[in-house]
């Protein structure tokens, strides 16, 4: 009997791991990425050869409001979430990551919005974006969709 119950937790810790990595949606925050070695890794290879970003894009140690949400691009499932320096500037400036659930690959679409645009101008109309991690077309469509899920980018 303690065999099979044994034999039964080894079952359930190897088939779990991906029931886990599932479990993460809306339980992480894009601000906690980097508290795993494989994600913090994988964003490394990502800022390596990037210049002038911030340091709170660099260290994706900013405020994340939302948790992260599993999405899937090309067949292969992604958290993604939304990460801003502080609360108060991501009108101006935001963040949006797509994170694979094998850890091995990160994508980002760093937004900027000239600060002080009147609220009845178009933050869509005056933004500059750009890309990190060399996304491909599908993945640059889902940034992109998720920037559009905020009801105030318009």
């Amino acid at each position: 009997m303690r065999a099979l119950s044994t034999l039964l937790a080894a079952a359930l810790l190897m088939g779990g791991s991906a029931a886990s990595l599932a479990a993460n949606d809306g339980q992480m925050r894009a601000n906690e990425l980097l508290h795993n070695p494989d994600y913090r890794e994988a964003w490394s290879k990502v800022v390596k050869k990037q210049e002038r970003l911030p340091e709170w894009v660099m260290n994706l140690s900013g405020t994340a409001e939302q948790q992260m949400t599993a999405v899937t691009e090309d067949g292969d499932p992604y958290l993604t979430g939304t990460l801003c320096e502080t609360a108060d500037s991501c009108r101006s400036e935001r963040l949006i990551l797509a994170a694979s659930l094998d850890r091995k690959h990160m994508y980002g679409l760093l937004v900027e919005v000239p600060a002080g645009l009147p609220a009845d101008k178009s933050p869509k109309s005056h933004a500059t974006s750009r890309y990190l991690g060399e996304p491909d077309d599908g993945m640059q469509q889902l940034l992109q969709e998720e920037l559009r899920k905020d009801p105030n980018w318009y």
